[in-house]
């Protein structure tokens, strides 16, 4: 059975199941929904906890052994299992199916690991957690999405905020679920819960933004010129090196170019999409890019990015941050400086 995370809760109150996984790579979330079911087993009696963390030499026979063996005062188990990678190999793939054909009594196994493909999910040991028990997979929450999610978890905590309010903390927090509930915490610390407005969120939350170098290249290319300044600010402040953000826009400009070119030699978008390996999260963003411009600007753009090497390394006049803004913008459809007409 298949949940998300909102649905674990209820599920945990009605009757537990023999067996979880949950995985993603958002660790606020996982984090979350894990407690979750720690407390929801201990709360039914589940006292006697054992951790196995699964690395290069974890031998797979401690899962047979720990399900095989009796706690030593008869207590309920919980029995977690640590697998960042999402991938346990052949030996733990045919552990965890043998586990979960015959689960033993009294006892709840937790998996957690990290991001799963579809590849992995289509695996007989995922298919057979799955069958066994409740499978529960945590995704980053959109920038469109954390408006609501900020909004809930101020709920949890018998707070009302304005429209206003929502605005500044998603503007303040974004990227960084771990920041927005601390941000949270401390926002109901010093206002006592209730109604929230922009004036309180602006004295008492810091700008807890934080972003990446992949954000800022989708941002780019979906045209949101403001948002992608704000993370480009937001990298520089982190102290992220330059030529890290030129690799990012770099690479992508080269593939916008080469994409660019088949879609001129007369290939479809979904043949180009396919053929570059473009997965369906990110096709919006290049779509729209490929949209904006022709072959010949995205050639200008990919000279750019030899340019502002040559700055970044001293070899050219120039100032790094502000190169980069221009081609952050260009690539977003809103250059600083037209180019004049002839």
């Amino acid at each position: 059975m298949r949940l998300r995370p909102e649905q674990i809760q209820p599920q945990l109150e009605q009757e537990l199941a023999p067996v979880y996984l949950i995985s993603g790579d958002e660790p606020f979330q996982l984090e979350q929904v894990s407690n979750a079911i720690r407390k929801g087993a201990q709360a039914q009696g589940h006292s006697d906890r054992e951790i196995m963390y699964v690395d290069r030499s974890f031998d797979w026979q401690q899962l047979s052994a720990a399900a095989d063996a009796l706690s030593l005062f008869a207590e309920k188990r919980l029995l977690e299992l640590r697998l960042p990678t999402g991938k346990p190999g052949d030996a733990g793939g045919k552990a965890l199916v043998r586990y979960c054909d015959n689960p033993p009594t009294d006892t709840i196994l937790l998996v957690v690991a990290g991001k799963l493909e579809k590849a992995q999910q289509n695996t007989k040991w995922f298919k057979a957690l799955e069958q066994a028990g409740v499978v529960v997979q945590v995704w980053p929450v959109e920038p469109k999405q954390l408006p609501v999610w900020i909004k809930q978890r101020m709920q949890l905590r018998d707070m009302q905020p304005s429209p206003e309010a929502l605005a500044m903390l998603a503007d303040r927090v974004e990227g960084n679920l771990l920041a927005a509930d601390q941000e949270l915490e401390k926002l109901r610390l010093l206002t006592g819960g209730g109604s929230v407005d922009a004036e309180q969120v602006a004295a008492a939350v810091s700008d807890s933004a934080r972003f990446d170098v992949f954000t800022l290249v989708d941002t780019a290319l979906l045209g949101e010129a403001e948002r992608a300044v704000r993370i480009l600010y937001g990298l520089r402040s982190e102290g992220v090196e330059p030529v890290l953000v030129l690799w990012a826009l770099g690479r992508e400009l080269r593939s916008l170019t080469g994409m660019s070119r088949a879609l001129q030699q007369g290939q479809t978008m979904g043949q180009v999409l396919g053929q570059y390996r473009v997965w369906d999260k990110r096709k919006p963003p290049v779509q729209a890019a490929l949209q904006r411009y022709p072959l010949k600007r995205w050639q200008g753009l990919l000279w750019q990015v030899g340019e502002i090497e040559r700055v970044i390394k001293g070899q050219a006049a120039g100032k790094p941050w502000d190169e980069l803004l221009q081609l952050s913008l260009k690539i977003a459809g809103a250059p600083l400086f037209k180019a004049a007409s002839a």
